[in-house]
């Protein structure tokens, strides 16, 4: 577990790794700059169980503290856990087991419970299982979660580890090169709870996430095709660097909007209405030449939606006439399902759609 500034939900997260069934672990924690309460916090669970073992290093990005942590592990196996998360009691138990009876798997995660920033349940994401079709769908988008996995120690080291340059995609770059080499499986079951917040990376950091995958991808895709690495020696993957890979400014554009749209959603879904409102009208207010205009018509409706919730009525009504204007063929349906519902102009539209039939 690598931490810094994590204080808010860090001893729950703690605890959940103490109080696993499976006992024959070490638990490291890097504090990698923290200025909160975070080392104090770690320090207080590490004076009672012999098992932590904390280190200090000096501040640095995620990416150096993820394998500063993973330098230090001295068993077979490294499982990852993240702050903000909570482990489920037979989490290390069950992937423990797994990888015993299937050497050949080099990472292995598992479904989660996905639960709000106060503990409430929202509900269970699964994963594909079988390793034909995880590596399959690693092509095109992540199939793993990073606080779920245990990765074969041998598996990481002869990959190279986590790599700088995807400094907000690291994760699945480093999954894309094990299953290059390994089988890999996620379990059926939910081995745990990942926490949706506002602080969380993927809202903060979207736009610089969403061109990291894209690397990977691109990377990934040269691999394969039996060529030389073209992310080694980078050091920041910008939209130039990707346009050399062949992914295209259009491209860029319009994945950056989907994944922003994605975990729009995903916060709305978590309660955290004004984090995705000002994500939407961020996105909204950014360089949007490339985009398709669906898209462009889906953000208005979402930033309608929130406002509705907010009770920014107006605003919502103003954002819905964008809605319209933008891309009036993709909210027409909406919209009447929005007029329908009105008292009076639902009543005039259900008599006009009698007198169709009729005629």
């Amino acid at each position: 577990m690598v931490v810094c500034n994590v204080d808010r939900f860090l001893a729950e997260a703690v605890e959940s790794i103490l109080g696993q069934t499976f006992r024959e672990f070490e638990f490291i924690i890097v504090d990698f700059g923290s200025s909160d309460r975070t080392e104090a916090i770690a320090l207080s669970y590490a004076a009672k169980d012999s098992r932590i073992k904390l280190h200090k290093i000096p501040h640095c990005g995620l990416t150096e503290a993820r394998n500063a942590g993973c330098a230090l592990a001295m068993g077979r196996y490294m499982a990852i856990m993240d702050a903000d998360d909570v482990s489920l009691p037979n989490r290390l138990l069950w992937q423990v087991e797994f990888a015993e009876k299937h050497p050949e798997v080099g990472l292995l995660g598992g479904a989660t419970e996905r639960i709000a920033a106060n503990g409430r349940l929202l509900c269970v994401h699964e994963f594909k299982t079988e390793s034909p079709e995880i590596k399959s769908a690693l092509l095109t988008g992540c199939e793993f979660c990073q606080s779920t996995v245990l990765i074969r120690r041998q598996a990481f080291a002869f990959v190279g580890g986590y790599r700088a340059v995807f400094v907000q995609a690291e994760d699945y770059d480093l999954w894309l090169r094990i299953a290059e080499h390994f089988q890999v499986a996620n379990l059926k079951q939910a081995v745990v709870k990942y926490r949706l917040h506002s602080g969380q990376i993927s809202m903060r950091k979207r736009r610089e996430q969403t061109l990291c995958i894209l690397a990977a991808q691109a990377s990934a895709l040269a691999r394969r095709n039996g060529c030389p690495d073209p992310l080694i020696g980078v050091e920041q993957i910008t939209p130039a660097v990707l346009a050399g890979l062949g992914v295209t400014e259009a491209r860029q554009q319009n994945d950056v909007v989907a994944e922003c749209r994605y975990w729009i959603g995903v916060m709305t879904m978590a309660g955290e209405y004004s984090v995705a409102l000002n994500a939407a009208l961020e996105m909204l207010q950014s360089d949007l030449k490339s985009v398709e205009r669906w898209q462009i018509a889906e953000l208005h409706l979402v930033v309608a939606r929130l406002y509705w919730k907010e009770r920014g009525f107006l605003n919502s009504l103003a954002a819905l006439a964008r809605a319209v204007v933008t891309r009036p063929f993709l909210v027409g349906r909406p919209v009447k399902r929005l007029l329908r519902r009105h008292p009076l102009v639902g009543e005039s539209w259900n008599r006009a759609g009698e007198s169709r039939k009729r005629g």
